[in-house]
């Protein structure tokens, strides 16, 4: 699980990972008043959902507002620039907090724009092959790379599994070619058809994919197993540490949002998530929960931005039409 160890193994201060807020001893005043909703600004698709029910049903109202558009910047954009009163806010993830602002021109500063809540959900990414390709294991596929053509299907210029794939030729050498496509689904049919050699995509959405034999899994790039496909080794265990990503989504406000307002917004976020049916079901999809607080949030944010801004400088990558 993304969390205080993997933050850690990225040299980060202890000071970052001290989660200093006592919950069970919320001022009352640090609450939202009932009488107006919550808005929770979606870019790009994400499980706001879950979030936007359980705060109905504590008493909260509140509701989804689909601002689809500019790979999400448009509507992260536009709260940054919202009335910092906790009442509007964006559900943010790894695109538009630590990738686009390395490759292209975006009109906020998320760390400076932007004030962390929780970080709700992170979906692993897997590295899976075609059924056809002769490797059983990632030392298998460098060893296989560095004398054969090899092919990566991405979901996008700039997506999760566009920058790892980035990231294991800088760290291998193998000269891995980009094949684009506009989303996931393409691309995996693709890998599932033999098109094309190999993806790093979210367990989610492989899964079922690699159970049937239809692609074959080589490492879970997480710092744990994951449960829904057990017998995967982690790309640590298989000596591959830094090869670790994902998508992830978390819950932002406006930069001025008062402390008390974006206390009781994670404490909420919590107590949603934690609920034992909802972390049973996204459990059983790959998903991951990690419901720290914003400091350790913020730190993750971080982290990310200064990996992938490092990955995507090194790759001279730059957001084009795909």
């Amino acid at each position: 699980m993304i969390g205080i160890a993997w933050l850690r193994r990225r040299g980060l201060s202890a000071a970052l990972f001290v989660i200093c807020i006592d919950f069970a001893a919320m001022p009352v005043h640090a609450q939202l008043a009932p009488s107006q909703p919550i808005k929770i600004v979606v870019g790009v698709p994400a499980p706001a959902r879950i979030l936007v029910q359980r705060l109905s049903e504590n008493g909260h109202p509140a509701i989804v507002e689909n601002r689809l558009g500019g790979n999400g910047i448009i509507a992260t954009d536009a709260v940054a620039k919202s009335r910092a009163d906790g009442y509007t806010l964006i559900m943010g993830n790894h695109s538009t907090l630590a990738i686009l602002p390395h490759i292209t021109k975006i009109g906020y500063d998320p760390e400076k724009d932007l004030a962390p809540i929780a970080l709700m959900l992170a979906a692993p990414n897997v590295a899976i092959v075609k059924s056809a390709l002769p490797v059983t294991s990632m030392r298998e596929l460098v060893a296989y790379g560095k004398i054969n053509r090899l092919t990566n299907a991405t979901q996008g210029i700039g997506a999760s599994g566009h920058l790892i794939g980035e990231q294991f030729k800088q760290l291998t050498g193998v000269d891995l070619i980009h094949v684009h496509y506009r989303g996931a689904a393409l691309a995996l049919q693709d890998v599932v058809a033999g098109h094309v050699d190999m993806m790093f995509d979210v367990v989610a959405l492989t899964r079922e994919h690699a159970l049937s034999g239809q692609v074959r899994a080589l490492a879970v790039l997480s710092p744990q197993r994951n449960p829904v496909l057990p017998d995967v080794p982690t790309s640590a265990e298989v000596g591959f540490t830094a090869l670790e990503g994902g998508a992830w989504f978390g819950l932002m406000a406006p930069a001025s949002t008062p402390r008390a307002t974006v206390d009781w917004l994670n404490a909420e976020t919590r107590k949603a998530f934690e609920v034992p049916e909802v972390r049973e079901r996204l459990s059983k999809q790959g998903l991951q929960l990690p419901l720290g607080s914003p400091e350790e949030f913020a730190a993750l944010i971080a982290a990310e931005s200064k990996r992938w801004g490092e990955v995507i400088r090194t790759g001279g990558i730059k957001l084009e039409s795909n």
